[in-house]
Order: structure tokens, then sequence, then C-alpha cells
């Protein structure tokens, strides 16, 4: 027993949590991987005026933005069976998060877009590169550092929001934590869930902050 939790517990119970930890961060990882991906496709689509796709762009940001993950999982695990496709929970989860982020992340990715000053792009126009050249090293290098900080609040959400996998069927870290709490030991549940979620979202954080930092000390993006 310390500070009112029982240290026989907390051994018992770790490693369950540990393995429901590694599920959510491997979850999250590729959610948030294929957020990215789909946001920064639908931001060029938009800022570039690409006939259909931009407004198809635009429809699925605002889709994406104003319904909640629950939906989105609920659809994909419940939902698509009614029509012969059937999904496995941690499937649905990346899925579901993906889609939830990339709407997010296509607004943090237009917000950079947007920021690349006219004299930049005219600037490279001049040098004579090329438009997929004006993107690479011009335009992209720019918006993605005045988008880091909205990437990484994006990010972290995400990361929280996988808090609802357990609807579905995936044993992340909320799963064990009610699956162990039927049992009592609710401090102790409590703390083990808050210690790994803090061990999983504060390095994230940690890390964007320190590449925010480094980008403002290079003068890039400004």
């Amino acid at each position: 027993m310390f500070l009112g939790i029982e240290t026989e517990f907390i051994a018992k119970a770790l490693p369950l949590y540990g393995q429901a930890a590694w599920r959510t961060v491997w979850v999250a990882a590729c959610g948030v991987a294929l957020s990215l991906i789909i946001g920064l496709f639908c931001s060029l689509a938009r800022y570039y005026r690409i006939p259909g796709l931009k407004s198809l762009a635009a429809a699925y940001i605002e889709l994406a933005r104003n319904t909640p993950l629950m939906i989105h999982l609920f659809f994909l695990y419940y939902g698509l069976p009614r029509v012969g496709l059937t999904l496995d929970g941690i499937t649905c989860g990346v899925i579901g998060l993906a889609f939830l982020g990339g709407g997010y992340m296509a607004e943090a990715f237009r917000a950079g877009l947007e920021a690349v000053s006219r004299a930049q792009i005219e600037s490279g126009l001049s040098l004579g590169l090329s438009r997929r050249q004006m993107v690479r090293y011009v335009i992209l290098p720019q918006a993605l550092a005045v988008a880091v900080p909205a990437v990484a609040a994006n990010t972290i959400f995400l990361m929280k929001e996988t808090s609802v996998f357990s609807i579905v069927a995936v044993a992340d870290l909320v799963y064990v934590f009610r699956d162990l709490i039927k049992e009592g030991h609710s401090n102790e549940n409590l703390f083990l869930l808050t210690i790994f979620y803090l061990v999983i979202i504060l390095p994230v954080s940690i890390l964007f902050n320190r590449w925010e930092r480094r980008l403002r000390r290079d003068g890039i993006g400004h």
C-alpha cells in the first residue's frame, strides 16, 4: 500500500495496461499518419481550386469536422456489415480516426498554404521553377512550418479521441480500464489510466514544442 494505492494490484494490472497502451499507440499512429496524407491532399485540392476535387474536399471537411468519431465508428463497425462488409475493431479505429483527423489536418494545412506570401511565389516563378518545384521547394516548406502548431494540436486531439475505441471492441486503455474496474480498485485503475495516457501523449507534445521552437529560431515560415 502506497498513498492509498495497492502496489500488488498495480503489479498485476501493469502488463495488461502495457499491452493496451501499445495497441492504442499503434492505432493512433496509423490514424494520424493517414489523416496527414488526407489533409494535405484536400488542402492542395482547395488551394489550387482543382475542378471537382475542390468541392468534394470541402464537403468532406465539413462532414468530418462536424460529426463525432463515435458516429464514424458505429457506421464502420455496425453499419457496413449490413451491406456485406465486415471490418475488425482496429481497422475501424484507424479508418475512423483518419476520416475525422483528415478534416482537421486539411484546415491546418490550408492555413499554412494561405500564409505563403505571393511575393515568394512570384520570386520562384521568376527563377523559372516549374509548378511541381514551386510546391516542393517554396510553398510546402513554408506552409508546413506555419501549420506545425495546428498539426500538433490536432495530433494530440486525435490521440485523446482513441479513448472511444472501446465501443468497437478494441482492447485499448479505456477498454482495459472498464474491464478491470468491475473488480474494484478504482483508485489504482484511474492512476494507471492517467499515467499511461501521460506517457503516450506528453512526449508527443514536447516533441512538437521543440520542433516549433527550432523552426522559429531558424526563421522558417516567418
